[in-house]
């Protein structure tokens, strides 16, 4: 195992490079410590596990890059493909004037592209500024960040605007003897706080609750409103809040994987609680889906990038943390002038924040 970690004034972040996860982030804000991200618990045990697993599932922790999302049913590969499997190397890394930057290059390509991952960390700035770009390559990938939170005892949700919510045909876990689920499938709803459940009812997408033991996955499509998309998660026992934000041009879906105990087998083995991942993408699930027909298309969203020979394509995203007592996220987070302004309950909060690095407003090739 190799981890490399940068770090700039209040911020530290680690990847680990075997399969390109982040293996920890730490953010120092108001006197606390702040870990935004989840590491599976199986991870570095030395437990036995299930020899078929991917790589990416062994070592499964943070935040990596999927390209393919899902099923590598176009081109072989693992589960979420080679860059959330395989390993990465250090091309660059050094403190800057304002922090510090670091270029990482995976080994594999992907459809013929290389890939390189730039992670930049700035004095005082309590996010990780990604950016992934693909250089070269033929055919179309799909992509998506995969960065999962954990939470003690729950939290309350907050989105940028959705257009609507909905669940694939079919769920992540099927068999009641393997595992279980709550949401229905298929299903949709504009909502997000009245989302159709498996037993009939609704339940609310906004409040992660951790006596509802379940596996479940959903779409969320963005708006057309202009601004970031943006994911807030107020963690109840951690007292602290998640964010998570991309330009909805480049990743214009936010996938919701709730994984709370609601798989019975190795390695999950019912242990797996209080998981939250917010994958936002360009995407739908599996390659071949992706870079077909497929729903999201026909509600005129992109599920995927094309990718060309002397061309090159990439997109940003960003991860922070902030302490929080009360359990609320905020209604509203805009970015100017080198800040971010979260808005709740009729108050204004402000950190500093790159406002131009998310290039909203940019056009975007592929």
């Amino acid at each position: 195992m190799t981890i490399s970690t940068i770090k700039a004034k209040g911020i530290s972040v680690s990847l680990d490079l075997t399969v390109g996860h982040i293996a920890d982030m730490v953010v120092e804000h108001g006197g606390r410590r702040l870990k935004p991200l989840h590491r599976a618990p199986w991870v570095d045990t030395g437990e036995a596990l299930p020899k078929d697993l991917p790589q990416g599932t062994v070592r499964l922790s943070g935040d990596f890059l999927c390209a393919p999302f899902s099923r590598s049913d176009v081109e072989e590969a693992p589960l979420h493909g080679w860059p959330a499997n395989s390993a990465w190397d250090v091309t660059e890394s050094g403190a800057t004037e304002d922090g510090w930057r670091a270029v990482f290059r995976l080994r594999h390509k992907v459809m013929g592209a290389s890939i390189d991952k730039i992670f930049t960390l700035r004095h005082d700035h309590p996010f990780l500024y990604q950016e992934h770009v693909f250089s070269g390559g033929s055919g179309a990938i799909s992509v998506a960040h995969h960065p999962m939170t954990v939470m003690a005892s729950g939290g309350r949700l907050a989105f940028s605007r959705k257009r609507f919510a909905a669940t694939p045909s079919d769920p992540l876990e099927p068999d009641p003897a393997r595992g279980r689920f709550l949401l229905a499938y298929p299903a949709r709803a504009v909502d997000l706080s009245h989302f159709p459940a498996a037993g009939g009812g609704t339940l609310d997408l906004t409040e992660y609750r951790m006596d509802d033991r379940r596996e479940d996955f959903v779409t969320l499509v963005e708006a057309d409103h202009g601004g970031p998309g943006w994911t807030a998660l107020a963690r109840q026992a951690e007292e602290d809040l998640v964010l998570v934000l991309k330009n909805p041009t480049e990743l214009p879906v936010t996938m919701l994987w709730l994984s709370n105990g609601g798989r019975d087998y190795a390695p999950w083995s019912g242990r797996h609680l209080g998981v939250l991942g917010i994958e936002d993408g360009r995407a739908a699930v599996g390659h071949a889906a992706s870079i077909g027909d497929n729903w999201l298309k026909r509600e005129g969203v992109a599920t995927a990038f094309a990718l060309g020979e002397g061309r090159s394509i990439s997109f940003r995203h960003v991860i922070g943390a902030l302490p929080q007592s009360g359990g609320q996220p905020p209604q509203d987070i805009t970015a100017a002038d080198g800040r971010m302004r979260l808005a709740a309950g009729g108050s204004t909060r402000e950190v500093p924040f790159d406002s131009a690095f998310l290039r909203i407003g940019r056009p975007v090739a592929g």
